[in-house]
């Protein structure tokens, strides 16, 4: 089975690759399908965006599609940036961009204040159905970046179990953790039970 992965963020790819490894699948991404360009994300949610990814992949390519959509939301500012937590400073922000933003919208806002969480939404489409997940983790956003790891907002989101940010762990100890790792293990769940059944019909 084939699934095609509807990203080009490389960070994404190695965290979704790893949790998948386990299945008997072969993974692909849309940098196999250079044909599909970006997909506009125009949803108002983020399960909204995830299967308009996924919908578009797999109506191109004939293949099973999964797609995620994750936003980071700050208790602080109302629970921005949320689905445009990707483009928080533009459309052509960078991770650094994003960052920067970040730490100007919550200059000032005291430590107490400061908590957030990663929502992940993780859309499966394929000829024999649709299917969706979601993870969640909690944490809080610190006043500067810590750890060289990871993307996106890592360095500032601060897991208090652990006492580090997502910057700063390696990648077995997010995976376990982390919001695509919750919402991709949920997924890995309902694929199982659709190879049984798939091969207990046959």
């Amino acid at each position: 089975m084939q699934i095609v992965l509807a990203t080009h963020n490389r960070g994404k790819m190695k965290e979704m690759s790893s949790i998948l490894a386990p299945l008997s699948v072969k993974l692909l991404t849309l940098d196999d399908f250079p044909q599909i360009g970006e997909i506009p994300e125009t949803g108002k949610t983020l399960k909204e965006n995830a299967f308009i990814k996924a919908e578009t992949v797999h109506q191109k390519t004939g293949l099973p599609a999964l797609a995620d959509d994750t936003g980071l939301e700050v208790d602080a500012l109302d629970g921005a940036p949320g689905v445009h937590s990707s483009r928080y400073d533009g459309e052509t922000a960078t991770f650094e961009d994003n960052c920067r933003k970040m730490l100007q919208e919550m200059d000032g806002i005291p430590p107490k204040e400061r908590t957030a969480r990663f929502h992940t939404v993780i859309a499966f489409v394929s000829n024999s159905g649709n299917e969706w997940t979601e993870g969640m983790v909690e944490g809080r956003i610190l006043e500067k970046k810590r750890g060289d790891g990871g993307f996106g907002y890592d360095p500032l989101f601060y897991y208090p179990p652990l006492k580090k940010t997502f910057a700063e762990l390696n990648s077995e100890q997010k995976n376990n953790i982390s919001h695509r790792g919750k919402a991709l293990r949920n997924f890995c769940q309902i694929l199982e039970k659709r190879i049984v059944t798939n091969k207990s019909q046959t």
